[in-house]
């Protein structure tokens, strides 16, 4: 990570330092702008990645200062300011290339900015992500009373082809959880495996979730599932806790899983995580992410399966018994209805197609006219 990225993300030993912990944090005192700058020109030649610690020193400050405000008073999870971080670096790239200072960029040369990056093939969605960091970067520069308006506000990124989330058939997803493992297989790591590939099936959680659950509940713990209530209760994205069901299939695993879980260590280990790895140590995403998708090839599925898609599932699967989009918001934990509506369109396919192959009449319309699966519209994965 830069030079300029602040140390505020507090460490355990559970929770280890992120790669940019120990950088410096430089101070956030700047000059008034000369008033020429107020209306400097873009310049004409492409903007070119620049080595950040090449950036203004006023302009590291500022950027500095933003990610200290998004990670003490926002909130927001270390990734996520690893990934503003990494949004934010571009900006000063662009500033140095104009020379520009950041309290001065425009509208144009954030267009500029934009299409050049969609032209050296940044996805969509990396576009939006990043003009979604500035957007934020400005709109506190404008609290800061350091810019009059956000020249970010209105420019929107390349629209790219839309898709729906991937989830498992119900049948599926029930011979994934319900699998009994491979007899070459520890008892120890089958165990966990059928633990976490249940819990992410029966409480639809995040990988940052369940690698974040700890055994026991305390003061320091993220989240942990209460057996004798039926929930897990989660630390999620932008700080908010909920509580999700957990069904008894899925707390029978958990239970068979802590009785083996300290059998390879010491009497003296002592680990807070509810999920560890062979060393004892609080198991990664990249091991839940491996775990469940050679669970998923040992099952026989057609096709391999991620932890998200096991979200995906869960949520289509509720939505598709219930029809209650809201229960489903809360128990995903969504801020917006707009990002679990996706699901509808998910379940209106699942239905389409029902219809394309028991209609009788599903297939004889005008000829070249698609079947009414095929016809609905593809919407982005939340």
């Amino acid at each position: 990570m830069p030079p300029w990225a602040p140390t505020f993300y507090r460490t355990s030993p559970s929770r280890p330092a992120p790669p940019w912990a120990g950088c410096a944090v430089v101070s956030v005192a700047t000059p008034d702008l000369p008033a020429d700058l107020a209306t400097a020109p873009a310049s004409a030649q492409p903007v070119q990645a620049a080595p950040v610690a090449s950036a203004a020193p006023a302009d590291a400050a500022l950027v500095a200062a933003y990610l200290q405000h998004v990670a003490l008073e926002k909130r927001l999870a270390p990734r996520t300011v690893a990934l503003y971080a990494h949004g934010l670096q571009r900006l000063l790239a662009l500033g140095q290339a104009l020379a520009v200072p950041l309290c001065a960029l425009q509208p144009q040369h954030i267009r500029r900015s934009v299409a050049q990056w969609h032209s050296q093939g940044g996805s969509s969605a990396s576009i939006a992500l990043g003009l979604s960091c500035w957007r934020g970067f400005f709109h506190w520069l404008a609290g800061q009373h350091r810019v009059q308006r956000n020249p970010v506000q209105g420019i929107r990124p390349p629209k790219a082809a839309q898709r729906l989330p991937k989830a498992l058939p119900v049948d599926a997803a029930v011979q994934l959880a319900a699998f009994a493992g491979e007899t070459s297989s520890s008892p120890w790591q089958e165990a966990r495996a059928a633990a976490l590939t249940e819990l992410l099936y029966s409480s639809g959680l995040r990988v940052s979730e369940l690698v974040g659950l700890d055994a026991q509940p305390s003061a320091q713990a993220l989240g942990w599932v209460d057996e004798a209530s039926a929930l897990v209760h989660v630390l999620g994205k932008g700080g908010k806790r909920r509580s999700v069901p957990v069904g008894p299939p899925a707390l029978a695993a958990l239970r068979q899983w802590l009785a083996l879980r300290a059998q390879p260590f010491g009497p003296q280990w002592q680990e807070p995580a509810l999920f560890v790895g062979v060393r004892g140590r609080r198991i990664s995403a990249a091991q839940v992410w491996h775990s469940v998708r050679q669970r998923s090839q040992q099952a026989g599925l057609a096709q391999p399966v991620h932890p998200h898609m096991l979200r995906h599932s869960f949520a289509s699967h509720v939505l598709q018994s219930s029809g209650d989009l809201r229960a489903v918001q809360e128990l995903l934990g969504h801020s917006s209805i707009r990002t679990t509506q996706v699901y509808t369109r998910l379940d209106f396919q699942h239905l389409a197609q029902v219809y394309d192959q028991a209609h009788p009449r599903a297939h004889r319309g005008p000829a070249g006219a698609a079947p009414l699966a095929a016809a609905s519209t593809e919407v982005q994965e939340p």
